[in-house]
Formats: structure tokens, sequence, C-alpha cells
């Protein structure tokens, strides 16, 4: 069973960072994606990056490129998202999911598995 746990979030100041993570647990194929999605109150939403294990392919949304970074350490099936120069725009719920397939980008509808989420709060 794939299971997904977010951590790192919280309250931080406009122009701040934080680094978001990801652990990951009952991936069976030695490919999968991990995608970081998050969902501002009242909106809909967003894929924000996501990162393939089997050569570090890597996709950046517009809106945070720039700010934020992806990686991933697959010894511990670990995905981080740095995220630099926060803004208020940038409050939400951070979710990671797993995917397994070939490359699903930010497509919500490609990861079945998902997290609980991580809330972020930008302000000051």
């Amino acid at each position: 069973q794939v299971q997904l746990v977010e951590s790192g979030g919280g309250l931080v100041q406009p122009g701040g960072s934080l680094r978001l993570s990801c652990a990951a647990s009952g991936l069976t194929s030695d490919h999968y994606v991990i995608g970081w999605f998050r969902q501002a109150p009242g909106k809909e939403r967003e894929g924000v990056s996501c990162i393939a294990s089997s050569d570090f392919s890597f996709h950046i949304a517009e809106s945070v490129e720039g700010r934020f970074t992806i990686s991933l350490d697959k010894s511990k099936k670990m995905v981080h998202l740095q995220m630099n120069s926060l803004k208020p725009e940038d409050t939400a719920v951070y979710y990671c999911a797993a995917s397994y397939n070939v490359w699903p980008g930010v497509v919500e509808d490609e990861y079945p598995y998902w997290g609980q989420g991580t809330q972020v709060t930008v302000s000051s």
C-alpha cells in the first residue's frame, strides 16, 4: 500500500523560505513520479512540480519557476520542495502525490496516491 506523508509546512513571512518533504513508502516499481500540488482557499487544486525517479526529469510550474526547486533522494524515497521568496499567494495546503505513469506531469487525474497535505501560510 502506497503511503505519502508530507512535512515542513508552517507560517512564514513574505520573502521567506520553507522546505517541504514527502516521505513515500510502499512503492513497488523502480519508476515512479512524485508530484506536488497545492490548493488555496476557494480555488482549484494546482500542480506545482513533479520529479521522476528513473531519470530525475522534473517539471516546475510557471507560477513558481525561479523560486521553487524539487529534488529526490532515491535511497530514502523522499522528495523535497524547496520554496524561496515566498509570496502571500503561495498560501495553500500542499499535497504530494505518486504515480507509476511514464510521465504524468502535474495532471491531477494521473496520480492515484495522495498524502494528507501540509499547510503553508505566507503572511506578515
